[in-house]
């Protein structure tokens, strides 16, 4: 079975421990609703950024928690891509 999980860090790309503690999830989708959910808590715990993996492969990241705005963090699924 395919388990996605999060790792969360500090600004400077070292592993910070999430002050909510997350699970393994078996969907992209339910693992990025979860950070959007909770990203406010991990910030607030002292998580700068987080990285996606599926298994043992980064998918993304980091992704900053940090927003420009109360929204927070950008939604990868918003972001425009270009095929070439």
């Amino acid at each position: 079975m395919v388990t996605w999980t999060w790792r969360f860090e500090k600004s400077d790309g070292t592993e910070a421990q999430p002050a909510v503690e997350p699970e393994e999830f078996t969907t992209q989708g339910d693992a990025e609703s979860w950070v959007g959910e909770y990203w406010k808590e991990l910030l607030e715990g002292g998580v700068d950024q987080v990285r996606l993996f599926e298994d043992d492969t980064e998918i993304y990241g980091p992704m900053s928690l940090h927003a420009d705005d109360a929204e927070g963090p950008e939604d990868p699924d918003d972001v425009a891509t270009t095929d070439s």
